[in-house]
């Protein structure tokens, strides 16, 4: 989950969720409190009428017409009871349609209850007054009872639209804040494109214009990428004054020197200190990884060092056989991809008798070179000490061990890695490079 957008997306659902959740609830529960209170209005109208239709004798028994005020209370298994109580809870009169059902002693007040009867749930609702006859008050009692499933109904009909519709409107609020998430980060998405363009080397800044909370980023980074090019290249120019202000001494004092035999100590010194200047400054003008450089594609340089090569070795006629992915690309400076490459192959053609063989395959992010030639190779003893970091230039193997050397610190300068071993191939020695590469 290491992305802005999987977690915004992610707040955004849980927020829509939880939103939806406690709206569908409130919703429910007003409408279930709505639902209710209009059933006890209806079964409080149903206890009025059922007075209004009831006449009393001077007995005290309660008297109602052939046609009761409401046509359910005729017929059975209609779900609406009705009864009469007198004072001491006996009843009176009950409605055709409560013959065979045992109903449930009033509760004091007159609201509306839930009952249980028969395994079923009712509503209660009924209303004690006492009737004014000539000379008597006559406690009476008047009770309505309606089977409670139409309401059960009507409640699951509602919550079933109510998640529909919330459901629906929470997918297009979640689709919505996507575009509205999307539309946001369209200035990172800006920036993450243009910084890739930039490592990939295909331009030199960050030129689009972003809202005010990138511009200080952006501005910081355009500042940092001009700063790392000036250092690298007054560091680069350094070297190379320095190195040109000691060789030249350098080459004065070789001429100066004559021929003779007590002059020959001196002259090996001098060539001595030549190639450790040489060994020292390459180390040191190597780029190492950067993301302010072009990818630099294998097969040319490959190529190009080949063919200048085979010149400089005509006399031997190796054959080189190459198998180059024409994608793979280096992820960093050219110079020091040809100073790795011109020493290998130089060691190759140098080394090799007949044949040599070059396989590259492309990817990201790393590239993968092995180059393989039919010469003597190298004593594996002799292998942990030309690749060992620290060893002594004088203790290389003659006619490698600079050139590897230089090859190694290259190597881990870009966080590579550098494999020397037997060829099972071709009898000599096989060399495995990894640097970073892209894809």
């Amino acid at each position: 989950m290491n992305s802005l957008r999987w977690r915004a997306g992610l707040a955004t659902m849980t927020v829509v969720a939880v939103f939806a959740a406690a709206t569908a609830v409130a919703l429910d529960q007003a409408f279930r409190d709505a639902t209710r209170t209009a059933w006890a209005e209806r079964l409080r109208a149903q206890v009025f009428l059922l007075m209004g239709a009831t006449e009393v004798a001077p007995d005290g028994q309660p008297r109602l017409p052939d046609v009761l005020p409401e046509v359910r209370l005729e017929g059975t298994d209609s779900g609406l009871f009705a009864r009469i109580l007198d004072g001491r809870g006996e009843t009176l009169w009950r409605s055709p349609s409560a013959l065979g059902y045992e109903l449930p002693a009033p509760a004091p007040g007159s609201g509306l209850r839930t009952v249980t009867m028969g395994g079923s749930d009712y509503f209660s609702s009924s209303i004690r007054v006492d009737w004014q006859l000539d000379h008597q008050a006559v406690p009476l009692t008047f009770q309505i009872v309606e089977d409670r499933s139409a309401f059960a109904a009507e409640l699951t009909r509602f919550r079933r639209t109510l998640w529909t519709y919330l459901g629906i409107a929470a997918a297009g609020l979640v689709v919505l804040q996507g575009l509205a998430l999307r539309w946001g980060l369209r200035p990172l998405r800006g920036v993450e494109r243009e910084l890739y363009a930039v490592e990939r080397g295909s331009q030199q800044a960050i030129h689009g214009r972003y809202p005010r909370e990138l511009e200080r980023l952006t501005m910081g980074l355009n500042t940092l990428l001009h700063h790392e090019r000036a250092q690298q290249r007054r560091y680069r120019d350094a070297l190379g004054d320095l190195a040109h202000s000691l060789k030249t001494p350098l080459a004065i004092m070789r001429g100066a020197l004559g021929s003779g035999g007590e002059d020959q100590t001196a002259r090996e010194q001098l060539e001595r200190m030549d190639r450790i200047i040489g060994y020292q400054l390459q180390r040191a003008t190597t780029s190492g990884r950067t993301a302010l450089v072009a990818p630099v594609a294998l097969k040319p340089v490959l190529e190009r060092l080949i063919r200048s090569l085979a010149k400089v070795y005509a006399e031997k006629a190796i054959r080189p056989d190459m198998e180059i992915d024409g994608g793979a690309a280096f992820r960093g400076n050219e110079d020091d991809l040809m100073e790795v490459l011109g020493n290998l192959l130089d060691n190759a053609f140098k080394w090799g008798r007949e044949t040599i063989q070059v396989r590259v395959t492309g990817g990201d992010p790393l590239i993968s070179l092995v180059l393989e030639d039919d010469g003597p190779g190298i004593p594996e003893s002799d292998i942990p000490t030309i690749l060992s970091r620290g060893g002594r230039l004088d203790e290389a193997v003659p006619g490698q061990g600079i050139g590897l050397a230089v090859v190694r610190d290259v190597v881990d300068a870009y966080g590579g890695t550098l494999t020397l071993e037997r060829s099972e191939s071709l009898g000599g020695l096989r060399v495995t490079l990894q640097l970073p590469g892209f894809a």
